[in-house]
């Protein structure tokens, strides 16, 4: 939008706080390069487009506004002379994207005096050099910090994991091969006491009933009930007084696997009547190898299984041989981060999950929804271990109107009010130093908000913390699609001076500004 040129007056020029400090002389090439414009109220310029020019406020009311997902979110709003705005990073040349990245409007007739960004460019170059080294030092020193950083969070995450996981499967792993050992010990008893039975006084029809009777009892210790502690011991001494009874020797050593096998009194019964007396305890013995057997190959079927959930769980949290943008179940991937992060959460933290089930599927990046439940669960356990190791951490979904809520909860100490608004600032932490880059919230909001077009925030007292992610139900309208990894990071340049904007955050829709602001 172009407004009603106006005449330029240098002393007019040199009452604004920006330019004061300026020479006669330098004040004249302002005017005689630049042009004081009227505008009415409306737009003066909007977000993407080539950042053509440097506003500077003579008077009247401006407001900027940033374009986060479908909703144009207002970020500054003054009346206060010298305020400034547009090419605010002329001054680099090509070296970033000179586009505007917010939208300018008046709510009144307002006077700015207009300079050119190639001119706003020479006259830095020109007139502040040291200035502009300096500037453009700061400017791209804070963005190599905060990607070298990032990837540095993005590898302890990693390395955490590993370790998580990798203590996840040892424990699964190391039963079976402890069972797959047992087990070869049992099978070469039971090679031995099948030779002996082979050699002995039994008839076919003695060894066909027993083979029938083994059968019969594999197939009862896959059908085993699950007993209390006391019924287990009760059945135990039952069990032991029997064998003991028949002239079993060490009947006590038996009689628990037996118990675990789903066995009782009655089925020992059904044994003796099925085989001569002369043979029982050589017919229980084998029955014995063969419950031992059952009960380690259960073992063995149990800890492949948990291993195997284990690498569904880290391909569903990494996304492997998956589309980065589909339709996903949120609560296969909160499970899938609170199994891989289950070794860091530890015993002390008490998991609850508190899932509405009935949610929709919704349209998401699965692998950086996962990066963000990564960031907040860390958050949350760490917040919960500063006050003595124990606590809760509650996983909610809900649905909000057209919204699915996931909130994490902790009985964590709290976020302090003062603190509150700075949490989501890049490189803000309140972790020891090595122990936080700053970065995890900021990469969360920014997920949350610019690619998945929802909202973070959080809710905070003593004992009760709750970030609660807001995410759509339904995909964005076409030509409201999230902005690239380029446009949300780090790359992307802030146009907005400190006399219009001294302090926006995240929560307003402009994450880059605290860590690339230069002036």
């Amino acid at each position: 939008m172009s407004g009603r040129a106006m005449p330029c007056s240098p002393q007019e020029i040199a009452s604004l706080f920006l330019f004061e400090k300026l020479s006669p002389e330098q004040l004249g090439r302002l005017c005689a390069e630049g042009r004081v414009e009227r505008f009415d109220t409306g737009p003066v310029y909007a977000e993407g487009e080539p950042a053509t020019c440097f506003y500077v406020m003579i008077e009247g009311t401006v407001v900027l506004s940033r374009r986060v997902g479908g909703d144009d979110v207002e970020v500054s709003r003054t009346s206060q002379r010298g305020v400034y705005a547009g090419a605010m990073q002329a001054y680099l040349g090509d070296r970033v994207p000179q586009t505007y990245t917010n939208s300018m409007r008046v709510t009144e007739p307002t006077r700015f005096f207009v300079l050119p960004a190639q001119s706003f460019a020479d006259f830095m170059q020109e007139w502040f050099p040291m200035a502009a080294h300096l500037l453009e030092g700061l400017f791209f020193g804070a963005k190599n910090t905060q990607r070298a950083i990032g990837q540095r969070e993005r590898l302890l995450a990693l390395g955490s994991l590993s370790a998580g996981l990798t203590h996840e499967l040892n424990n699964p792993a190391a039963a079976a091969v402890r069972a797959t050992a047992a087990l070869r010990e049992r099978v070469g008893k039971m090679r031995h006491k099948l030779a002996v039975i082979a050699h002995g006084p039994y008839s076919r029809e003695a060894l066909a009933d027993l083979i029938e009777i083994q059968e019969r009892t594999a197939e009862r210790v896959a059908k085993a009930p699950v007993l209390s502690p006391l019924e287990a011991s009760d059945r135990e001494d039952e069990l032991a007084d029997w064998l003991d009874d028949h002239g079993i020797a060490e009947g006590w050593r038996i009689a628990p696997t037996f118990v675990q096998a789903g066995l009782d009194t009655d089925w020992l019964e059904q044994v003796a009547a099925a085989v001569a007396e002369d043979i029982l305890p050589g017919a229980v013995g084998w029955l014995n190898y063969t419950v031992e057997t059952e009960l380690l190959m259960d073992e063995i079927d149990d800890s492949t299984t948990r291993i195997s959930h284990l690498v569904d769980a880290a391909k569903q949290y990494s996304q492997l041989d998956r589309a980065p943008h589909r339709v996903v179940d949120v609560h296969e991937l909160l499970d899938s981060t609170l199994l891989m992060l289950s070794g860091k959460i530890g015993p002390r933290v008490r998991v609850v999950k508190d899932y509405d089930r009935s949610l929709p599927d919704v349209p998401a990046y699965p692998a950086e929804l996962n990066q963000v439940w990564t960031n907040l669960i860390d958050n949350a356990v760490f917040a919960i271990g500063s006050t003595g190791g124990e606590g809760t951490l509650t996983v909610r979904t809900a649905r909000e109107g057209d919204r699915l809520l996931v909130e994490f909860r902790d009985t964590g100490p709290g976020i302090p009010a003062d603190i509150r608004s700075r949490i989501f600032d890049p490189f803000f932490t309140t972790k020891p130093v090595g122990e936080g880059t700053g970065l995890g919230l900021d990469i969360s909001w920014r997920i949350v908000v610019n690619k998945h077009h929802g909202s973070l925030q959080v809710e905070s007292a003593p004992g009760d913390t709750r970030f609660q992610v807001l995410l759509p139900l339904t995909a964005p309208e076409p030509g409201t699609e999230p902005a690239t990894e380029t446009e949300t990071g780090t790359e992307t340049a802030t146009d907005t001076g400190p006399g219009i904007v001294p302090n926006i955050g995240p929560n307003t829709g402009n994450e880059t500004e605290t860590a690339e602001e230069p002036a």
